[in-house]
């Protein structure tokens, strides 16, 4: 223990930040605190899927996963030696680390915890930063800690290891995705269930370039979204970036159809558009959150009453509904920062600080109520009395039950949020949404309504979210208050929900026909009977070899998922014919192969269809009784 102490001493330097408070350690994203021996165990086995970055952030978002999966009363009942053994199938289907990683990794974990907390105690370090501190030192040692083959010395690794130095990895960068064809065809599908909602509610689509100005981001309120920028200076001297979200290029896109000399938009209002961009930022890579990312956007722009907002959220709701999730199972916080506004007020905070206190207010699941009224009594200036009150304020869960602690009784924005309840309801979406006085949103243009879509089984972070933002293209410029409301749905997170809901489907690859040729002679007619078939509207694969042995051409044809087989040989083409199979319909089999003729295959679903395939049966059923 003793030799152990001078290496503490340089990570309590590293570790200090995260032992005041800065990390989530002791509320809803972590359960270091409940027992350090198991939880900070399940840290830093979870901290291999970290980098040397990001590990320790990492392992401390993605170890409530793994708690998660093992009860308190479990946990209790471990001792430190069986950790590895009951932690690391968990731990594995959990965060998607390979065995030898995490049992290393877990016993790595054991160690430099006990370690930990007993070199603290020497120091004299209290014991919830002593848990937090062992976490810190058990996420670097489990991620330090390589895998090793059982029986094979450490030596051969480290050789191996260097001599691969020179490669090329083939890893996205970390924080990305490669998207192989089953994967494409995931997203494709996903990507089709957001426009057949957003065009079913009369939105239109729109793009705009993927890098974007530095300054169109740059609105100086704390905003974590400032930090998180892919951002550079181009070959020109100007300062870019990578968008980190697709609202601002919205709102740049507004302006320019805006009248200079009146300020009106020369356009039919309200602008119901919608997009799917690819947005970037770098921040901490978890479950359901990546360094890029697609976002399904939703907005109107014109509009002032709530109608707008219940529009957005019935929205919302078609979606989840179309893929197979209920109110059961996600719900939609609803707050409005106008609400939030009077109660501020009402406190003396400065009409130019509100946008930073909802920043800072925001960040309560991440940092604490303790560490949330010390930002607003430092960074606000607000009394300590004041800071405690809003924060206590944020605990309501009736809309009621705000008015009353916030002291707003019935004011103006408290009727508006009625009505938005009452327009819900006739909606048919009112079970869906919950009032939550603590749902602020981090970026600091929201201006009214704001609402976030959860999980309520609690395994997933915010699945959506958005709101209004009236005075975003007044910071742009705008000589008129434009009303603005939308929402943004990140496809990462609602594919982790459909995964874990157990409704995602599968996408198998499928094509209409595969076209074999009996021999080298019939390639070229092959050929021109698959074109023939793209021309009808058919997708066609070409067998590239020869098929004298029918047996592989239908081995080939199921293995692309083939609905039907057309064979090219020399006997029916002789008589202007080719034969097709259909490999998947319920049909009787003697009636699954049909000999088409070549200049009829434009009409070649005509031979397969219902009534003919009836009529075939009714011909065949004649002649039987005869």
């Amino acid at each position: 223990v003793i030799a152990h102490v001078h290496f503490l001493k340089r990570w309590l330097v590293r570790a200090a930040p995260f032992a005041s408070g800065k990390m989530p350690a002791d509320r809803n994203q972590c359960a270091v605190g409940r027992r350090s021996s198991q939880a900070i165990a399940l840290a830093g086995v979870a901290a291999v899927a970290g980098t040397a970055s990001d590990m320790v952030p990492r392992g401390f978002a993605l170890a409530p996963q793994v708690f998660r999966r093992l009860s308190l009363s479990q946990a209790n009942a471990l001792s430190p030696g069986q950790h590895s053994s009951r932690l690391v199938p968990i731990a594995e289907s959990s965060v998607g680390v390979s065995a030898a990683c995490l049992s290393s990794a877990a016993a790595a974990a054991v160690v430099a915890s006990a370690v930990a907390r007993q070199s603290s105690k020497r120091l004299g370090i209290g014991s919830v930063q002593r848990q937090r501190i062992a976490g810190v030192l058990a996420c670097r040692s489990a991620a330090t800690q390589a895998p090793v083959e059982e029986g094979e010395p450490q030596k051969k690794k480290e050789g191996e290891k260097k001599k691969k130095e020179g490669e090329i990895s083939l890893d996205p960068p970390s924080g990305t995705r490669d998207f192989f064809p089953e994967e494409m065809r995931q997203q494709r599908w996903l990507f089709d269930k957001f426009r057949e909602v957003a065009t079913s509610y009369n939105f239109q689509e729109y793009d705009a370039p993927v890098l974007e100005k530095v300054e169109l981001y740059e609105r100086k309120a704390g905003e974590e979204i400032t930090e998180q920028m892919y951002n550079f200076i181009d070959k020109e001297g100007a300062k870019v970036t990578l968008r980190p979200e697709m609202t601002p290029s919205l709102a740049r896109m507004v302006l320019q159809l805006m009248r200079s000399e009146t300020g009106d938009i020369a356009a039919t209002l309200p602008l119901k558009w919608y997009s799917i961009p690819q947005c970037w930022r770098f921040e901490t890579t978890q479950r359901g959150r990546k360094r890029e990312h697609y976002q399904w956007n939703m907005d109107m722009v014109g509009v002032q009453g709530i109608v707008a907002e219940a529009e957005l959220l019935s929205a919302v709701v078609a979606f989840f509904e179309s893929v197979g999730i209920t109110s059961k199972e996600v719900g939609l916080k609803v707050n409005s920062r106008k609400v939030l506004g009077a109660v501020l007020e009402k406190a003396g905070v400065p009409g130019a600080k509100f946008a930073e206190t909802c920043v800072i207010i925001d960040k309560l699941d991440k940092i604490g109520a303790e560490a949330v009224e010390k930002e607003l009594t430092q960074k606000v200036g607000l009394a300590a009395e004041v800071g405690r009150r809003i924060v206590q304020a944020t605990t309501a869960k009736t809309l009621e039950e705000f008015a009353e602690l916030a002291g707003v009784g019935e004011s103006e924005e408290v009727q508006e949020m009625r009505k938005l309840f009452e327009l819900a309801e006739d909606y048919g979406i009112a079970d869906w949404l919950q009032f939550d006085a603590s749902v602020v949103r981090g970026l600091a243009y929201y201006t009214g309504v704001v609402f976030e879509g959860f999980d309520k089984a609690g395994v997933l972070r915010a699945i959506c979210g958005g709101g209004r933002y009236d005075r975003l293209l007044s910071l742009y410029g705008s000589k008129k208050e434009v009303p603005c409301v939308g929402f943004g749905f990140g496809d990462c997170v609602i594919i982790e929900l459909l995964k874990e809901k157990k409704v995602l489907p599968e996408f198998p690859a499928t094509v209409d026909y595969v076209v074999a040729a009996y021999n080298e002679e019939m390639l070229g007619k092959a050929m021109r009977v698959a074109r023939l078939l793209r021309q009808a509207g058919k997708s066609v694969d070409v067998l590239p070899e020869v098929a004298k042995k029918v047996k592989k051409a239908f081995k080939y044809a199921d293995r692309v998922g083939a609905e039907r087989i057309a064979f090219v040989a020399p006997d029916e083409w002789d008589n202007g014919l080719v034969r097709i199979k259909d490999l998947r319909s319920d049909i009787a089999e003697d009636l699954k192969q049909q000999d088409v003729p070549i200049g009829d295959l434009a009409n070649i679903d005509r031979y397969f269809s219902k009534g003919q395939v009836a009529k075939a049966e009714a011909a065949a059923g004649e002649a039987a009784t005869s």
